[in-house]
Parts: C-alpha cells; sequence; structure tokens
C-alpha cells in the first residue's frame, strides 16, 4: 500500500493550493481516503475526507467552504483544493487511508486512529 502526496509548497495569504494523493495497493472502492494535518506540538487533526462507496465526505469546522476534496477514480488520486489560505493553514498535511470492513453510514467524523495507512506528509506554508 502507498499513498504518495504532492502538491504543497509556499503560497501568500488568500491564495491557493491543491494537493494530491496517488494512492495504491489497495482497492479504494471500499475505503475512506482523508487528510490530516499536524502542528508541532499539537495533535493530528482531521481536515477533510472522502467515502469512495457513497461520495459522502467530510470538512472540518475551520476548513469548510475553503477547502474542496474530489477523487479521480481512474487515476485513483484524491485531491484537496485549499483556497482562501491563512497562516494558521501552515503545517503538514497527510494523506491517509481507512480501509472500510463493513459500509457504517456516511461519512460524519474522522479520526486519525481509525485510518491503516499513512503518506509521507507535504508541507504547506501560508504566509502573511
Amino acid at each position: 500500500v502507498q499513498l504518495v502526496e504532492s502538491g504543497g509548497g509556499l503560497v501568500q495569504a488568500g491564495g491557493s493550493l491543491r494537493l494530491s494523493c496517488a494512492a495504491s495497493g489497495f482497492t479504494v472502492d471500499g475505503s475512506i481516503i482523508g487528510w490530516f494535518r499536524q502542528a508541532p506540538g499539537k495533535e493530528r487533526e482531521a481536515v477533510s475526507g472522502i467515502q469512495k462507496s457513497d461520495g459522502t465526505t467530510y470538512y472540518a469546522d475551520s476548513v469548510k467552504d475553503r477547502f474542496t476534496i474530489s477523487i479521480d477514480n481512474a487515476k485513483k488520486t484524491v485531491y484537496l483544493q485549499m483556497n482562501s489560505l491563512s497562516p494558521e493553514d501552515t503545517t503538514v498535511y497527510y494523506c491517509a487511508a481507512e480501509i472500510l470492513r463493513s459500509y457504517r453510514g456516511s461519512l460524519l467524523a474522522m479520526a486519525a486512529y481509525e485510518f491503516d495507512y499513512w503518506g509521507q506528509g507535504t508541507q504547506v506554508i501560508v504566509s502573511s
């Protein structure tokens, strides 16, 4: 199983970035693929996720109306479009996959401990 993130970088406040997560080695159909972020000294925070089976999505309150998650089924790649970025969004972003053993309903929340596989992370820096 491999999750490879890309798209991080340096952007000015108010700008945009698009993160990509290329998945391989598992069936995306039966999984949730999400994005987390973790600032130094803080817990890993769920940012957004998408459940492939029913298309439901999750967004943290802090990113609603600014970030959009999507999936390219053919490429097995999940994207996180981040708009109106602020310095508070500066941190390392991680892609993660949870392999679902059974359908649990719409995606309403995400917890890091539930995810089975993680990418290496990509740094996002938003300058003021």
